[in-house]
């Protein structure tokens, strides 16, 4: 398994298959924010984009809920750019997808992309956390 990589296992829970998701994290990109911002700059930077992240996760589903496409791409465009600045590449990626996804006429995609987006968010935010020893 590559470095940074962390993997969630997969299981079948009530007759449904839960998808495994790998976590990387650019240990480059966070070496490159303790570098530059020293280790308590860098550890107030990444816990308050964090915040924001999680903030972002729950405002897009709120929107996919309600139905309200334009608010589904600003939080997912705000919550690929906060994810590329700490290093979460995977969620940048998957968040730009959701943003691509929402203005399609493509239900089955959308729903799939921003399930990913639920599960990839979490748990790299648990990984980040994880890494600052910031986790119970």
């Amino acid at each position: 398994m590559p470095e940074g990589a962390k993997a969630i296992r997969g299981d079948i829970v009530q007759g449904k298959l839960v998808p495994v998701e790998k976590v990387r994290l650019d240990n480059i990109q966070l070496t490159d924010l303790y570098e530059r911002l020293g280790p308590t700059g860098a550890e107030d930077y990444i816990s308050t984009t964090m915040e924001e992240l999680a903030v972002q996760l729950a405002k897009l589903n709120r929107a996919c809920s309600a139905g309200r496409i334009a608010e589904v791409q600003r939080a997912a465009n705000l919550i690929s750019i906060l994810a590329n600045q700490i290093g979460m590449q995977i969620v940048a990626r998957v968040a730009d997808d959701v943003s691509g996804l929402a203005s399609r006429n493509d239900g089955a995609a959308f729903a799939a992309t921003v399930a990913r987006l639920g599960r990839v968010g979490e748990t790299s935010l648990m990984a980040v956390w994880d890494l600052q020893g910031l986790s119970g």
